[in-house]
């Protein structure tokens, strides 16, 4: 296996289109809500718009070329400024190489350091490996939601809720 030197990066506008295109990979989307492109294209959207707004996401490339990203969607009510969901991809082929760790220690100190943030949660659906990672950096459940998602075979999977002191 070749040997990775991954960058990061503020993400920028032209960092949209490989989003779409990692969400619709493979079985990509059976780890989020979003089930068909006119709703990829909605959400990442909505993730742009705190990255154009906010400087608030983060890109992994290696050898120059997109291949992770991360976002705060930061709070903007003051009483709940403290703490910060956040959402995080990488590309199907680049998974299991350290780059999803590399995008959460990243923006843990981004979060910790510029914004402020005292808490960082996330939202992951039963079933999904990335567990694993998130349990590896720290984040412990903190809340289950059964039947939140309804995925496209008709069965229904629990929302689990993960956060993280910084």
């Amino acid at each position: 296996m070749t040997v990775l030197v991954p960058t990061v990066r503020l993400s920028q506008p032209t960092d949209r289109e490989p989003l779409i295109s990692w969400f619709m990979e493979g079985d990509t989307l059976d780890g989020f809500p979003m089930q068909e492109l006119p709703e990829v294209t909605d959400a990442v959207k909505l993730w742009m718009d705190f990255v154009a707004y906010l400087r608030c996401g983060i890109t992994a490339e290696v050898n120059g070329e997109p291949c992770g990203m991360a976002v705060l969607y930061l709070q903007y009510l003051q009483k709940l400024r403290h703490t910060c969901l956040f959402g995080i991809i990488v590309r199907e082929d680049m998974r299991g190489r350290g780059i999803g760790a590399l995008l959460i220690q990243e923006l843990m100190e981004k979060a910790k350091n510029v914004f402020h943030i005292e808490i960082l949660c996330l939202e992951v659906y039963e079933g999904n490996p990335a567990q694993r990672l998130y349990k590896k950096m720290g984040f412990t459940v903190f809340g289950v939601q059964n039947a939140f998602l309804l995925d496209a075979q008709g069965n229904y999977k629990q929302k689990i809720c993960m956060q993280r002191p910084l």
